[in-house]
């Protein structure tokens, strides 16, 4: 079982520092401290057993916009928007290591190169 300790990961632009903040019920929760707590940007993972014994693992993020929003001459911090990503692995409970890191590494490949998948997610485009 992992320890649950920080994960820095870039954007692109900077790295971020997601930070452990709980773990409830088997979620872990990370988060990166914007000073506003409703922007943070979170990660949470969990790996429950399905009734039939199969192992997901589910990883879920959400990177918030805010920004001030005026009403009633009084100013406050706002979510206008927030990308998600979900991201689920199932294994049947006879899977083998080697298996199960084949599969993250497949999973690597296709977020790190200029591939269909990650064309289509910049660009917000369908196919021909």
């Amino acid at each position: 079982m992992p320890n649950l300790t920080p994960l820095v990961l870039t954007d692109g632009t900077a790295d971020r520092t997601f930070n452990p903040v709980n773990i409830n019920q088997g979620v872990a929760a990370l988060e990166v401290n914007t000073g506003v707590p409703i922007g943070n940007p979170r990660i949470t993972i969990s790996t429950p057993v399905t009734a039939s014994g199969k192992r997901k693992v589910s990883l879920k993020l959400a990177l918030p916009v805010v920004q001030d929003a005026v009403v009633g001459g009084v100013t406050r911090k706002t979510v206008v928007r927030t990308a998600y990503a979900d991201i689920q692995l199932s294994f049947d409970q006879t899977s083998e290591t080697a298996e199960r890191v084949k599969v993250l590494n497949m999973l690597s490949s296709l977020f790190g190169s200029a591939n269909i998948f990650t064309l289509s997610a910049t660009d917000l485009s369908g196919f021909y």
